[in-house]
């Protein structure tokens, strides 16, 4: 593995570790999808583990619906246009 090569950087840009997606061993991808996980609505297809998003306070409510984050900087960026990213998630 190559140390020089960048490190791509999470939705908020600081190259931390996603905290809400990080999920204990090795994803089965032949099991069925967990009802703890779903999808990051700001950064579509990335993986949320609801309770790890509930625990970091990686979620909003809008119009009676949950939504849980990836990381920090995905809470914001829904505050800005709610119903945008609500509606990606329908």
């Amino acid at each position: 593995m190559n140390q020089d090569a960048p490190q791509a950087a999470s939705c908020c840009s600081t190259g931390a570790a996603n905290p809400a997606a990080a999920v204990s061993g090795t994803e089965n991808l032949l099991a069925p999808p967990s009802e703890d996980m779903t999808t990051c609505p700001v950064m579509a297809g990335t993986p949320v583990s609801k309770a790890s998003a509930e625990a970091a306070g990686l979620f909003r409510d809008h119009e009676g619906q949950r939504y849980h984050f990836c990381c920090p900087g995905c809470g914001p960026a829904f505050d800005a246009d709610p119903a945008r990213y609500a509606a990606s998630t329908a």
